[in-house]
């Protein structure tokens, strides 16, 4: 199954992905994996009017798309996976999905978050499960559009996950 792109960003669906990341990395599946989502028809309905016409877009909750994406129900289609948090990508690789790259897009300021990167915000929380997947062997990159340069963020994960177990 050809795992393209997997992304963090709490948008999901927006001018960057539409315009940006579909176009450059040509999938046929948008799967997000989301609950919140999952259960909210008009935003779904309002990212099913924002993608082209020839890219599926499917949503479903955290246990659902997980378990389909292990089964190998998009086995034939390649995908791009998108959540909202470290959280939803850490749930997916402990249970079973294989995936070698995350891409964090988004991940914008809350009270409570630090600042890491322009576009990267992160909570205690959100640096343990950072760490935690960069543990499993998975790079973190950090990246607004495809055509900017990747930028390898684990060492920064690594850097402030230690500062706070302190």
């Amino acid at each position: 199954m050809p795992i393209v792109l997997v992304r963090i960003d709490d948008r999901l669906i927006h001018g960057q992905v539409v315009q940006g990341w579909l176009k450059a990395i040509n999938v046929d599946v948008v799967l997000i994996a989301s609950d919140t989502v999952a259960q909210d028809e008009t935003q779904q309905i309002l990212m099913a009017m924002t993608m082209p016409s020839d890219v599926k877009l499917v949503v479903e909750n955290l246990k659902d798309a997980t378990s389909k994406v292990v089964r190998g129900e998009y086995a034939r289609e390649k995908m791009m996976i998108l959540t909202t948090s470290p959280s939803d990508v850490l749930y997916m690789l402990d249970n079973g999905t294989d995936f070698k790259s995350v891409n964090v897009g988004g991940m914008h300021f809350k009270n409570g978050k630090k600042q890491l990167l322009y576009n990267l915000y992160a909570d205690v929380v959100d640096l343990e499960n950072l760490y935690k997947i960069c543990r499993k062997g998975v790079e973190i990159e950090g990246r607004i559009f495809p055509k900017d340069e990747k930028v390898n963020i684990m060492h920064l994960i690594e850097k402030e996950y230690l500062v706070i177990r302190r």
